[in-house]
């Protein structure tokens, strides 16, 4: 079939290579426009605008989904399908044009985690386990009819980063098939069952700012969760403190939450249940390091404070 594909981030580079690999044509890629990035704040293009130009693939930055312009150079492209992978909301002036409808990669198994951030929400509710979802796309975000799933294990080292890269290379091999299985008039697909919806909302700054009176596991599956990025944080005195690792210790708790115990090995924290070991962190204005790393160059030994507000 031929193919319009739509993406922006690094977690739609599988799905958008594989199409190189098997007898669907993509005709054309859609993107986000070019925006600052990283430190520098310079102005470069997305991770799937970077790819569409090595690989000759005609390319579309649109600022408005809406605009006519936009939408004319869409229906030249004359595709079946669209494959949407982690790209914004496409209005019905969009998605319904294809003949063959338009169909999503989700990192989720819907219903279970509907929104923005299914990998971020799944970790930090300590899901076991989780997966990628295609479907068909509907007024209504995430609700159309399921076409194919897949699950994926969740390991217990996995943070956001290891666990999309999987979903995203599992991701990829299921939209394949899913196309596959549609062009072969194979495939039924079915209904969400919406009474076992979840949500998976946007992570927010608010969602980033460790409370040390959580338990000690919750806080845990946060850090997961937003590793490596936006990144759990805390303070220490006036200086903000990002988390990037951690495990938990069963323990009696003889201290305030956020009390932390710092020596030549560990730094251990109090929580509302059980402590926190902290394994990697990166102080304002300093590179990332594990602990062993940054306690070297931290001179003072004894009981510190760690707090969810600056001071």
């Amino acid at each position: 079939m031929k193919v319009a594909f739509f993406g922006t981030p690094e977690f739609a580079l599988p799905a958008l290579k594989a199409f190189r690999h098997n007898r669907h044509q993509v005709v054309g890629v859609v993107t986000a426009p070019d925006k600052p990035r990283g430190r520098g704040r310079e102005v470069l293009p997305t991770p799937v605008a970077e790819y569409a130009l090595k690989a000759g693939f005609p390319l579309l930055k649109p600022d408005r989904l809406k605009d006519p312009l936009f939408q004319s150079n869409l229906r030249a492209w004359d595709a079946e399908i669209f494959v949407v992978v982690a790209f914004r909301i496409l209005p019905p002036e969009v998605f319904t044009l294809p003949v063959r409808g338009s169909v999503n990669l989700h990192a989720s198994l819907l219903p279970a985690y509907r929104g923005a951030a299914p990998i971020q929400w799944a970790l930090w509710k300590g899901e076991r386990e989780t997966g990628v979802t295609t479907f068909l796309i509907e007024r209504n975000v995430d609700v159309g009819n399921i076409l194919k799933q897949r699950a994926v294990e969740v390991l217990d080292d996995d943070d956001a980063g290891s666990l999309g890269i999987r979903l995203a290379e599992t991701g990829a091999e299921l939209i394949v098939a899913t196309l596959d299985e549609l062009e072969a008039n194979s495939l039924v697909s079915y209904q969400q069952d919406n009474s076992k919806a979840s949500a998976a909302p946007k992570i927010l700054p608010e969602h980033c700012l460790i409370d040390w009176h959580q338990p000690a596991l919750q806080i845990g599956n946060q850090i997961r969760a937003l590793s490596p990025e936006p990144t759990a944080y805390t303070y220490l005195n006036d200086q903000q403190i990002k988390i990037f690792r951690s495990d938990v210790v069963t323990s009696e708790n003889y201290a305030p939450a956020g009390t932390i115990i710092i020596d030549d090995r560990a730094m251990l924290v109090s929580t509302g249940q059980d402590k926190l070991r902290i394994t990697v962190l990166q102080q304002q204005g300093k590179k990332k390091l594990s602990v062993e790393d940054f306690l070297r160059g931290f001179r003072s030994r004894g009981t510190f404070q760690l707090r969810s507000i600056k001071g």
